[in-house]
């Protein structure tokens, strides 16, 4: 299995404007790295990840896949709140991919799955094969 973490770049502003914050693998509190938890815009360079609006991975969750976010609307935030993220890992299935969230006591949810005909929000519990 691939450890392949990616790369998300964070802004204070809108359209990708003030300070930034680089993240290549887990920040359970952006404050801890000297970054303010307002995020209006955001670049992932690679990968995919997933950001929730609080430090410590709590609160609501925002999948970011590879592309830019110009402005917090853009990943269906309701406001500029976001204070951790992770990467979110890349596994080969058969005929298809799966990403997974690892599991830590912090945030012992199951993964978010991408498969053909088949997909799962955890924080939700929707499944629904198509």
């Amino acid at each position: 299995m691939s450890q392949y973490s990616g790369k998300i770049v964070l802004y204070e502003g809108k359209c990708f404007t003030g300070r930034k914050l680089e993240i290549c693998s887990e920040c359970d509190n952006f404050q801890d790295r000297g970054f303010m938890n307002r995020v209006n815009s955001a670049r992932v360079e690679s990968g995919a990840f997933v950001c929730f609006d609080h430090p410590d991975f709590k609160g609501q969750q925002f999948i970011l896949e590879h592309g830019e976010y110009p402005e917090f609307q853009r990943w269906n935030a309701h406001n500029d709140h976001m204070g951790s993220c992770r990467p979110i890992r890349m596994v080969g299935v058969r005929g298809g991919h799966l990403l997974q969230q690892r599991q830590t006591p912090k945030n012992p949810a199951p993964c978010v799955h991408s498969e053909p005909r088949y997909y799962t929000i955890t924080r939700t519990h929707l499944c629904m094969h198509t």
